[in-house]
């Protein structure tokens, strides 16, 4: 009798644990064809804002060299993705904690050690970096600017490519031309524009239909608008404090931006609208285009 109930005690307890919902985590790139449009102000406070409405979020800084979201939250990194794939630190020792417990991993020359990755250095990358998935909701990498051969692995290998851009004409043909490279090479890629420092939001809108309107006429491809997000002087003065816009001035314009767009994107997949391949076939993918 007794073990008649443990084992009945074992089907209720593994079908308790069969029917909890396993966390996706949406692997997102957020990129631009030009510097100085604010792709990093954009992925910090982005984050934060997913944060903030209870999501895990971990950032993966990409812009080897000139990576800026350690500087952005005042954090400064003790180890990279190079001491990962050197085997020389775990994902634990890699994960820096910022503001709202979101977490930070610095590229450091990781994306550069992938061209010469070893199979047992590539199996404990994986290892590692897969315990990304289940962990985070949310893994946003944010790119050096322009298109470089490490940026499209990248972006090829995740769920959703955000492209940065301002009113500026320099800025937005710089934007379609990295989108024409991108969907020339995958015409499936799920693109969507973040337009920022728009004067107006008429402004915004107007800056993403014409890009919308030329991919879809010279592409044949439909590229949607994330975001437009105002000009604020708050932003700026958050940049010289290292403090995130976002928490520095909440009820400011750009914040106001950030924090609609985040809402309506949570209420969108709770809604079932967006699929995810998650962090290991993002690892997998990724690895594979580099070799």
């Amino acid at each position: 009798m007794n073990d008649q109930a443990e084992r009945l005690r074992s089907l209720v307890a593994k079908s308790r644990q069969e029917e909890t919902p396993v966390r996706s985590t949406r692997v997102i790139t957020i990129t631009s064809g030009k510097g100085g449009v604010g792709k990093s102000n954009f992925t910090l406070n982005y984050a934060l804002g997913l944060a903030k409405q209870g999501k895990q979020v971990v950032i993966l800084d990409a812009d080897v060299g000139f990576g800026n979201i350690d500087v952005l939250m005042g954090v400064t990194p003790k180890k990279t993705l190079a001491d990962l794939i050197r085997k020389e630190a775990t994902l634990q020792d890699i994960l820096e904690t910022g503001p709202c417990d979101i977490k930070f991993i610095a590229g450091g020359s990781g994306f550069q050690d992938l061209l010469d990755i070893q199979q047992e250095e590539f199996d404990y990358l994986l290892e590692q970096l897969g315990e990304l998935q289940g962990f985070a909701d949310y893994v946003l990498i944010d790119t050096g600017a322009g298109l470089n051969a490490q940026t499209l692995q990248l972006i090829l290998s995740s769920d959703d490519v955000y492209v940065v851009l301002t009113p500026e004409p320099t800025a937005i043909t710089d934007a379609y031309a990295l989108i024409k490279m991108v969907v020339n090479r995958e015409p499936a890629t799920r693109i969507q524009l973040v337009v920022n420092r728009a004067q107006s939001m008429p402004e915004g809108k107007e800056t993403a239909e014409k890009i919308r309107l030329v991919a879809q006429r010279f592409l044949n491809v439909g590229i949607s608008t994330l975001c437009v997000l105002l000009d604020d002087p708050n932003v700026s003065k958050s940049v010289k404090r290292q403090v995130p816009f976002l928490l520095a001035y909440p009820n400011g314009l750009a914040s106001m931006c950030i924090t609609n767009v985040v809402q309506a994107q949570i209420k969108g997949e709770v809604a079932g609208d967006v699929s995810t391949r998650g962090m290991k076939q993002f690892l997998h993918r990724m690895v594979r285009l580099f070799q």
